[in-house]
């Protein structure tokens, strides 16, 4: 079963994808396939797995213009509800 916030995140990450240069649509694309991976995996991702990317996000935000962070903040709040939802630390 996918898990939804991850999916939801992966979405907002290809839209945001759209309209911004070669470099930063490669790094968001490239977390958009990472998150899908990890919705339809059998193991989901743990805490560390998702810090770090949430922290990759957080970087790439300070990076696009406005209408993009929009996006990407939005990935990134899918990525921290599902963190909640997972066991551990």
């Amino acid at each position: 079963m996918p898990r939804e916030e991850l999916v939801q995140a992966a979405e907002e990450l290809k839209h945001a994808s759209a309209d911004v240069s070669d470099d930063v649509k490669d790094r968001l694309e490239s977390q958009a396939e990472s998150l899908s991976n990890l919705a339809e995996a059998d193991h989901g991702p743990d805490h560390g797995r998702l810090d770090r990317i949430m922290h990759s996000l957080s970087e790439l935000k300070s990076e696009v213009d406005d209408e993009t962070a929009k996006r990407v903040e939005s990935a990134y709040d899918h990525v921290k509800a599902h963190r909640e939802t997972v066991s551990g630390v």
